[in-house]
């Protein structure tokens, strides 16, 4: 077995799926084990594969290496792989290929969505207790309406009392 070289080694532990394909037929040339992971394939399930068969967002590939840009920080879900992936896809001119890296953002999608719930929960219930203390304070408003009604009606009551029994 020979010695594998820091860039082999890289590129089997990175946990970032990689992926080569030819620009011609987008025929799939190497692909890394994370690549496997995240679309539930072996190499030799992979290898030789047209990208089509793979990634339904393949046309990507091809309009990277027809223009000659790169396609940074694109997310697509794949929800039969219950997966979300950021794509950087990338054309290797001198080598008539073109490369892809895709990060899995499953993890952070659903922090984000958890954090979302908590925030709406909070909200909700912050709307409750407001709602709860309006309702405590037109109580009180009205308990002390009334009390200051009747004391009112008594007060003038006292008044007439005292006006006739001053006159």
């Amino acid at each position: 077995m020979t010695k594998k070289t820091l860039w082999e080694l890289l590129w089997d532990y990175d946990p970032n799926g990689l992926i080569v394909v030819d620009s011609i037929n987008f025929i799939i040339k190497i692909v890394n084990p994370a690549f496997c992971s995240f679309f539930k394939k072996t190499p030799e399930q992979l290898l030789t594969k047209k990208l089509s068969e793979i990634l339904f967002n393949y046309m990507d590939f091809q309009y990277v290496w027809q223009t000659k840009t790169v396609i940074r920080g694109k997310e697509i879900e794949y929800p039969e792989f219950k997966i979300i992936l950021r794509e950087v896809i990338f054309p290797i001119p001198d080598e008539n290929i073109v490369a892809g890296i895709f990060v899995d953002m499953t993890a952070e999608r659903s922090q984000k969505i958890d954090l979302q719930n908590l925030k709406n929960e909070t909200i909700e219930k912050v709307n409750k207790v407001v709602d709860k203390q309006m309702k405590v304070a037109q109580e009180i408003a009205g308990l002390l309406g009334e009390t200051t009604a009747e004391t009112k009606a008594s007060l003038l009551k006292l008044v007439e009392m005292l006006k006739k029994e001053h006159i």
